[in-house]
């Protein structure tokens, strides 16, 4: 398959950008991107897997993207002498841009659709203001490794799905519904299902035997977390997260708006694709037939949403960049497909399908916009539930690394920028397995008769007996101004102005961790 020269200028039109779009977002990255960040660094220096520096933890939801990260991190500290893993996080983003832009060459010509397709595809999914409200997360990875999987069903190349099927599992667990989708949709893949499955084995069954024997525990202990913090959430959830950063006095209306309005018109073009699909009174032509494993991707998208729906999670912003990518992806190559139909027919000038993918580009282009409106640099996300912004924090993990001299601080709820900056013993149920072994015991004890059984298989590598540190000092947060010693004032679009006080302990054990209303 040759790569022609705009197939070039495509990825690296696409890694420039993502480039200045890291460079706009850097100093804005959320609290639970610098978790990621903290895993990263502690591998790339220690090969330590753990948020904090001397306490293995489970909590890397995407051990892939960790990896990545890490190795990242790892080269810039042999070139600079600085294991600086946001920098670190940019490089990453570049890369997985260019791999997806890559893919979308690869989708196009296996669709035979215009150049301009893949250019509005990869348009819609890296303006999107949620996703890059989360830039240090797998939002890139997640997308990427999806389009790759749909143009290794689109060639039919059973061994390269496998493979990035596998990765996507590493590289998000809850991805996984995605695959048997896009699977069944690519008669090359369904006829190959058994080196599919080897492959997929081969490629994440390694890590989760390790994370199962080393981590005590194959998924990680976020699962359990998240599904006992959803009380923080009040009234939202997963299903209804979008009218919350809509409403209120922190609402982004316009940005959420623009950020789901692609979604939507994939939606709708996924219905529409299925009923022309099976309906008998019109002709469905080869064109049509071929976007199958694309339907696949549109339609896990909506598998994704239902089911996270159903099992309501908080509304934390990145989990709609999957079913958002997914559809706003579909919607690219159904209107793709659409301009290359009418343009095959004599005497047509396409000109409804080339004023529909105006409008969309017009979508992509509103959601640019708004991502610039926002500042440049960002000094905060468009959407974020953080209690401070990453300057805050990082002022303050300075200054804690200074103040504690080695000892042991619980913190409040938001852990990761504070334990990046402060590089020092900062605990809860995210970096303490004693804190999160607590959790888990009583997830285990009060389970079902059902799935008893599958957590204590879950969870049989894991010492159960662990308990929770001794602590010198502890953080808490207040709304409203504050100051004095060991006192940081901070402000976030989310919660205001409030301030941050260090309080000392002496030896107290940690007490369970304050959840803070959202």
């Amino acid at each position: 398959m040759t790569t022609s020269r705009r197939d070039v200028a495509l990825v690296a039109g696409t890694g420039l950008t993502t480039a200045l779009i890291f460079l706009l977002v850097r100093h804005s990255l959320v609290d639970d991107a610098y978790i990621t960040l903290s895993y990263a660094r502690n591998v790339a220096q220690h090969l330590h897997w753990g948020l904090i520096p001397h306490q293995v933890a489970n909590t890397a939801t995407s051990p892939l993207n960790v990896v990545l990260l890490a190795v990242t991190t790892a080269a810039i500290r042999i070139v600079t002498g600085h294991a600086d893993a946001v920098w670190a996080a940019g490089v990453v983003s570049v890369g997985l841009a260019m791999l997806m832009a890559w893919c979308w060459t690869r989708v196009a010509r296996a669709l035979r659709l215009p150049f301009a397709a893949a250019v509005l595809g990869l348009a819609l999914v890296l303006a999107n203001p949620f996703l890059l409200s989360a830039i240090g997360l797998e939002v890139l990875l997640g997308p990427a490794l999806l389009v790759a999987m749909l143009a290794a069903a689109l060639e039919g190349r059973v061994g390269w799905f496998g493979i990035a099927a596998g990765l996507t599992l590493l590289a998000r667990l809850d991805l996984a519904m995605f695959i048997p989708l896009i699977a069944v949709a690519s008669p090359a893949i369904r006829a190959g299902w058994r080196r599919l499955l080897a492959t997929l084995a081969a490629v994440a069954g390694p890590w989760f035997v390790f994370s199962w024997v080393y981590l005590g525990s194959v998924v990680p202990d976020t699962l359990v977390i998240r599904t006992l913090q959803r009380h923080i959430w009040g009234k939202w959830d997963f299903f209804n997260g979008p009218v919350m950063y809509a409403s209120g006095a922190a609402g982004r209306p316009n940005a959420v708006a623009l950020a789901f309005a692609p979604a939507v018109l994939g939606l709708v073009a996924l219905v529409g694709w299925s009923v022309l699909r099976r309906s008998s009174r019109w002709r469905v032509s080869d064109s049509m037939r071929r976007l199958g494993p694309a339907a696949g991707l549109g339609a896990g998208g909506v598998a994704y949403y239902l089911a996270l729906s159903a099992i309501r999670p908080g509304p934390y912003h990145w989990y709609y960049v999957p079913p958002a990518a997914a559809l706003s992806i579909f919607l690219a190559l159904a209107l793709g497909t659409w301009v290359s139909e009418e343009r095959a027919r004599p005497g047509r000038r396409a000109v409804a399908p080339v004023l529909a993918c105006g409008v969309v580009a017009l979508l992509a282009l509103g959601n640019a916009v708004r991502d610039v409106k926002q500042g440049v640099p960002w000094r905060s996300p468009i959407f974020s539930t953080n209690f401070a912004t990453a300057s805050d924090y990082g002022r303050i993990g300075r200054a804690l690394r200074a103040r504690v001299a080695g000892a042991t601080v619980a913190s409040y709820g938001e852990i990761g920028t504070l334990a990046y900056y402060c590089e020092c013993e900062i605990v809860d149920v995210y970096s303490h397995r004693g804190e999160a072994v607590q959790l888990i015991n009583h997830e285990v004890d009060t389970a079902s008769p059902l799935v008893e059984p599958i957590l204590r298989l879950n969870y049989a590598w894991l010492d159960r007996d662990q308990k929770p540190p001794r602590l010198g000092y502890a953080l808490a947060y207040r709304h409203g101004p504050g100051s004095g010693p060991d006192v940081w004032q901070v402000h976030s679009r989310w919660t205001g102005v409030g301030h941050v006080r260090l309080i000392r302990l002496r030896g107290s054990p940690l007490a369970p961790v304050p959840e803070l209303s959202h």
